[in-house]
């Protein structure tokens, strides 16, 4: 049975709350020439970008130094968040790289794996077909709601 369409600011409270509390997100990148790559790798939202590690030879890395482009998707298929973003490799604050250490389980510090940053260009999250005409959440890096 269908639920009734969410307003979109109960979809962006839902959406903010599930990027608080997940831990793993599908992310999808493509090499140079087009080989799509899908991997799960943990995250941290800091508020305003997505923090990932991953080995530095990992196909994920290399494509994100490549072109720096990815989506990521989040939550059930039938309540799902995904996210186009940019990503750039940075070093997150002591204080970040701490917070998703916690969060992911593991410190990629200790590993020396390379952190990305990734900037949320278009968030869309919809629980049913009801929501997908409203779909957009942010766009151009912008709010909407």
């Amino acid at each position: 049975m269908t639920e009734p369409a969410r307003s979109p600011e109960v979809r962006k409270s839902d959406t903010l709350k599930l990027l608080a509390d997940e831990v793993d997100a599908w992310v999808s990148t493509a090499s140079a020439d087009g080989s799509p790559y899908l991997m799960p790798l943990s995250f941290l939202w800091d508020g305003e970008s997505l923090w990932l590690s991953t080995a530095a030879k990992n196909p994920t890395s290399l494509n994100l130094q490549a072109t720096g482009l990815l989506h990521l998707a989040i939550g059930r298929t039938r309540d799902v968040v995904l996210i186009t973003g940019t990503a750039k490799q940075a070093t997150p604050s002591p204080e970040t790289a701490d917070a998703f250490a916690t969060k992911a389980g593991f410190d990629p510090r200790a590993s020396n794996y390379p952190f990305f940053q990734i900037t949320p260009t278009r968030i869309q999250t919809w629980r049913e077909v009801n929501e997908i005409k409203d779909r957009d959440l942010l766009r151009d890096s912008r709010w909407l709601v």
